[in-house]
């Protein structure tokens, strides 16, 4: 128990720390002709990766329990969505436009618990969110490389399927049954769906509902 409270500790202060270093980033594009909002999608995507990213891949590592891992994405996601609401936004990493990044956050934590709970198998638990977190990640930054503007793409999801498809494949090698290839379809369900949003419902909403969908089928269904 207070081996997990230290480590929550810790990987809380990482994402808080990553979300504040990549600041000076943002200076650093806008220096090289970036746009304003150019510069806030770049970090977005890299506090995507490191400041949720990092600490996922850290969770099967330090936490017997995906408790913690939930009330990390909870806290998270109300810390972020209040400087939305409060008008205190983190302008090298946040808009107007949305509240995504909550969304992120919220997802992340929800989705790891739920399947970690159900399977019994923390490193397909985090499959989903990493489809999110560097997936998803990847796709920004091509995206915004190519038309120095935050759309949908289909290059994006090509660059998304060209990571999250392998990495569907070997954590899906790693589950108990083993699913490699019910894994390589997730991914390539989440490359997929990430190209949608519908209002609120985000992209990384439907990334992880509908590969968490393809997971349980698999787990049930068993290999094919």
């Amino acid at each position: 128990m207070a081996e997990d409270v230290i480590w929550f500790g810790i990987l809380g202060l990482w994402a808080i720390v990553v979300v504040f270093a990549i600041k000076p980033f943002y200076h650093y594009l806008r220096k090289q002709g970036s746009e304003h909002m150019v510069a806030v999608y770049y970090n977005r995507k890299v506090a995507h990766m490191l400041a949720g990213g990092v600490p996922i891949i850290a969770s099967p590592i330090v936490f017997d329990n995906p408790i913690w891992v939930l009330i990390g994405g909870v806290l998270g996601s109300i810390g972020l969505a209040a400087t939305h609401v409060t008008d205190r936004r983190l302008w090298w990493m946040q808009t107007e436009q949305n509240m995504n990044d909550a969304t992120f956050a919220l997802m992340l934590g929800i989705s790891v618990y739920v399947i970690w709970e159900y399977s019994n198998q923390p490193w397909l638990a985090i499959l989903p969110s990493l489809f999110m977190a560097f997936g998803d990640g990847v796709t920004g930054i091509i995206r915004n490389k190519m038309f120095k503007r935050r759309t949908k793409s289909a290059w994006g999801n090509v660059g998304m399927a060209a990571l999250c498809l392998p990495l569907g494949y070997f954590i899906g090698a790693m589950a108990e049954p083993q699913i490699p290839l019910w894994g390589l379809i997730s991914g390539l369900v989440a490359s997929f769906v990430e190209r949608y949003e519908f209002g609120p419902i985000d992209d990384n909403v439907l990334i992880v509902i509908f590969s968490s969908i393809v997971l349980f089928i698999g787990l049930n269904v068993g290999p094919i």
